[in-house]
C-alpha cells in the first residue's frame, strides 16, 4: 500500500523542515554562546 504521490510531498517537506531546524538550532546555540 504505497502511494506514488508520497515522495512529492516528503521531498519539499524535508527540504524545508530540516534546514529550518538546523538554522534554528545554530541560532539558539549562538545566542546561548553570546549570553555566556
Amino acid at each position: 500500500m504505497t502511494n506514488p504521490n508520497l515522495p512529492s510531498i516528503f521531498v519539499p517537506l524535508a527540504g524545508l523542515f530540516f534546514p529550518a531546524i538546523t538554522m534554528a538550532f545554530s541560532y539558539f546555540y549562538v545566542q546561548k554562546d553570546e549570553i555566556l
